[in-house]
């Protein structure tokens, strides 16, 4: 079946038709045109400390191995066995000196080179081991401690990839200056929806909140004031977004400081208060006065990578198909932190979010209620609207990118512009 690219999406993205969210020809597409050729989240460095550590990741639908090696380097490689393809690790994070495979023992490297064939005594004609390790992701870089990596050997260097996106992400995690760390294993879950249904959910859309999470927020409480009041997003470069708050010179510093968002800044002990009060006043010498400012909300790095500022934790949307999606979540805390006040810090995310939290459980209610839509018969003929504030798309003095108030669903237009265009030159290289 034929795909027409430029009648999905239409040319400002303001109609985009439930195909595009459905149709297993598309997904197909967007594994060449985007997981491709893309720079994909793989971990974190403060998950991989010491040599022979390793964690469990996926590009698309391929298992990757993020391991440590004992030169100190960061490897990636496909978890597949190069002799019958069964995968070499099992656990989803560890330490080892060997990825060994279970069907005939295969044993390889934690920088995945074929280290022993135990058949190879046993016949004349040894193979070339050195021909034969896993195969490995041709571009691993990092930034931040944020590591990524990419099938497309000819792709740009990561931090051009991200471009101005490092000044909204550095806007938090360069507030402290140990960096940041991942705590414990990602949680996991599966939703019977598309893998860009979280994304665009986290890369801007924040008036959702006070409506599918009205328990909790509702349009009149003082959240809800603060996000029409001061809210921006921000597009740095098509596909990447932040949807932030910028907040008054004379905020007072528990409405300005991170952390004091929710129930564990503002239940806390009065030692953890004043932890996330030093930290703001180091925010302007450390991110400068205007990023000083800055409360986040979402971000989202293109094309399927998520970071909740307020709630701290780091989000990878993982396809399984058009029609199902493996979410994974992690807690994040500022590694220099005092370890018994990480333990309460990681509550920020695992109280809300996850597949447990609050506010996580509706979201995969909605995203699970907008694929159905998306698959419903007769409907093909009424696109979804994408086209709220239209137009409206202005600069900001001190703020990189394309920048739009809170409501403007530009971030959602400019992320199908970019996938269109990726699809579109993918379409014709072939």
């Amino acid at each position: 079946m034929t795909i027409d690219i430029k009648e999905l999406v239409s040319d400002d993205a303001s109609l985009i038709s439930r195909r595009v969210w459905s149709d297993s020809a598309v997904y197909e597409l967007e594994k060449r045109a985007i997981f491709g050729k893309s720079w994909l989240f793989l971990g974190h460095e403060s998950q991989i400390k010491k040599a022979g550590d390793f964690v469990q990741a996926y590009m698309c639908e391929t298992p990757i191995i993020l391991a440590r090696g004992e030169e100190g380097a960061i490897h990636a490689s496909v978890n597949s066995c190069t002799h019958r393809g069964l995968p070499v690790c099992r656990s989803d994070h560890g330490n080892t000196k060997r990825f060994v495979c279970p069907y005939h023992n295969w044993s390889y490297t934690v920088s995945g080179e074929l280290a022993v064939i135990p058949q190879e005594r046993k016949v004349k004609c040894s193979p070339d081991k050195s021909k034969l390790g896993l195969k490995k992701v041709p571009r691993v870089e990092s930034w931040r401690g944020l590591v990524f990596g990419s099938f497309n050997p000819e792709i740009e260097p990561l931090e051009d990839y991200l471009g101005d996106m490092k000044f909204y992400l550095g806007a938090w995690i360069d507030r402290f200056p140990g960096g940041i760390e991942f705590i414990g294993s990602p949680q996991r879950w599966v939703l019977d929806a598309n893998w860009k249904l979280p994304v665009e959910n986290q890369l801007g859309d924040v008036y959702h909140g006070p409506y599918l999470h009205a328990s909790l927020i509702g349009s009149d409480t003082e959240a809800g004031v603060e996000i029409d009041n001061h809210a921006f997003n921000a597009i740095p470069i098509k596909g990447h977004g932040a949807s932030f708050r910028l907040m008054p010179e004379d905020t007072p510093v528990d409405k300005l400081a991170w952390g004091f968002e929710t129930t564990v800044g503002q239940l806390g002990s009065e030692e953890l208060k004043e932890y996330l009060r030093s930290v703001q006043a180091q925010a302007k010498e450390r991110v400068g006065p205007i990023r000083a400012q800055m409360k986040g909300l979402t971000y989202g790095v293109y094309p399927n990578l998520s970071f909740l500022w307020s709630n701290a934790g780091f989000k990878v949307s993982h396809p399984r198909g058009p029609n199902k999606v493996e979410y994974w979540s992690w807690s994040v805390v500022p590694a220099d932190a005092p370890e018994h006040l990480k333990k309460y810090l990681r509550n920020n995310h695992a109280s809300f979010f996850g597949p447990g939290g609050v506010l996580e459980q509706e979201d995969s209610e909605a995203w699970m209620q907008q694929n159905i839509g998306a698959n419903i018969d007769f409907a093909d003929d009424r696109k979804f609207y994408y086209g709220l504030g239209l137009g409206e798309e202005t600069t900001h003095p001190d703020l990189p990118g394309t920048v739009t108030t809170g409501a403007n669903e530009y971030y959602a237009r400019a992320f199908f512009q970019r996938w269109r265009e990726d699809l579109l030159g993918t379409e014709q290289s072939q």
